[in-house]
């Protein structure tokens, strides 16, 4: 046995002093003192938290977006995402107009499978529908997908309202999540355009395309059209926006059930001042070129305020990691060009931890980034849960660690990270998946134990 002692729990009940003994890949002793016999394996925890392993339940690794492949394969994001106390990734399996939903999920676990330090699971994004999609929704849930993901943005990917409504209504019999890009494309094409015709070429031309009210229009409409189909299940990704928020609010006024709401750390940290900066080589704007980008600072801080009050369920990052020289640099005088996304996976918990020190303790990070993923994505007690029979995916966080995140020591495969310079109250002591340790002090042991988590 591993036994994890005398550190502060975070149970599903409450904090509590002292041991959790991991044996095999599960969880199988939680108790006040836990004596170690021959052979067990002692790790002090003294002056610790110890979380279930936090869940990232949105990144795209090893993905074709369209313009390019993203830098991070699975073993280099799952890697980088045990070194951040991480041990569980969803990632979006996306099949691409022509390609069936069971051929994509085959392609995502020949990219997958054997590589991964965390654990990982599947939702499946869907570009086109029609009936061999409706079919083909048994075989994904005997495939573990239980969450699927439309856009209503990017012309390759995004279905009508239509077809939006029949997606929301095929996945409710069997309590599916529908995952939604709240963006009007349409909006976004035409302001492309006209902001680049109005001579802003650089990446401060990113966010003035994406305004907050391409956001709220499309949120404002999932919801109704979630609503028109017996309130199915819906998250709504990446929330970036304070109007966004407010269609959710009025939604929920009507009394409308089952709204799920993720945000990210770049819309609680950064703003669109990030898109002036310039750096030594006039690249640095670049690097926070995503959809949607991040916002005013009004807009970060109702996020902050929301997410403090309890509005917002889950944080995750929507890591999606493109370098700057060689891929985001092609954009460096035409802002459409450059690949939309950054990098986050390794330094969520860190982010979140520092950032809201003194507003959020322990069971409340636990909520957001461990306990709420599972619950909402099909994975709870198994996972997100500090239990005796839960996985023995374990964070061991030692918040008394001052580190500042650089891309010179950074484990993401990618040459920059938007949050430089940033100095984080709080590390991952030691990371265990399944039962194995996988990075202690914020590098890897090179152990590989990540499997599939059906769902």
């Amino acid at each position: 046995m591993i036994i994890i002692k005398g550190g502060t729990l975070v149970c599903p009940d409450g904090l509590r002093v002292g041991d959790v003994a991991l044996e095999g890949d599960k969880i199988v002793r939680i108790a006040a003192s836990i004596e170690a016999g021959d052979g067990d394996e002692v790790a002090d925890a003294a002056g610790c938290w110890v979380f279930p392993g936090f869940i990232d339940a949105h990144t795209h690794m090893q993905c074709w977006t369209g313009i390019d492949w993203t830098a991070d394969s699975f073993e280099t994001g799952t890697r980088a995402a045990a070194c951040g106390g991480t041990t569980t990734i969803v990632d979006y399996a996306t099949a691409d107009r022509g390609v069936t939903m069971p051929d994509a999920l085959a392609e995502w676990h020949k990219r997958a499978d054997g590589t991964c330090t965390s654990n990982y699971a599947f939702h499946m994004a869907i570009a086109e529908w029609n009936e061999r999609n409706h079919e083909d929704l048994a075989a994904m849930r005997a495939g573990g997908v239980s969450s699927f993901k439309t856009y209503f943005a990017y012309d390759h990917l995004r279905l009508d309202d239509a077809e939006t409504l029949e997606v929301l209504e095929a996945l409710k019999p069997f309590g599916g999540t529908l995952c939604v890009h709240c963006e009007n494309g349409t909006l976004v094409d035409a302001l492309q355009k006209r902001v680049y015709e109005a001579g802003i070429h650089g990446p401060e031309g990113h966010p003035l395309s994406r305004p907050a009210e391409c956001e709220a229009e499309a949120v404002s409409r999932l919801l109704y059209l979630a609503h028109l189909a017996g309130d199915a299940r819906v998250n709504v990704v990446h929330l970036s926006t304070k109007l966004g928020l407010e269609a959710i609010r009025a939604a929920k006024a009507r009394g409308q059930k089952n709204i799920f709401i993720e945000t990210c750390p770049q819309y609680l940290l950064l703003d669109d001042t990030c898109f002036t900066r310039r750096g030594e080589e006039g690249l640095e704007g670049l690097e926070f070129v995503m959809s949607p980008p991040p916002r005013k600072p009004s807009d970060r801080s109702a996020l902050r305020q929301a997410l403090l009050d309890g509005e917002i369920d889950t944080i995750a990052t929507d890591h999606c990691s493109f370098n700057l020289h060689g891929q985001k640099d092609r954009g460096v005088d035409d802002f459409r060009a450059v690949p939309n996304g950054g990098a986050g996976v390794e330094h969520r918990p860190a982010l979140i931890a520092t950032t809201f020190e003194g507003q959020l303790g322990p069971t409340e990070l636990c909520r957001l980034m461990s306990e709420n993923p599972a619950r909402v994505f099909g994975m709870w007690p198994r996972k997100g849960c500090l239990a005796e029979g839960s996985d023995a995916d374990v964070c061991v966080w030692d918040p008394s660690v001052e580190w500042t995140i650089s891309a010179k020591t950074q484990h993401q495969n990618v040459d920059h990270t938007p949050y430089e310079g940033f100095v984080c109250h709080g590390r991952a002591r030691l990371t265990y998946v399944n039962g194995v340790l996988a990075a202690r002090d914020g590098e890897p042991t090179g152990a590989t134990p990540g499997t599939y988590v059906p769902r």
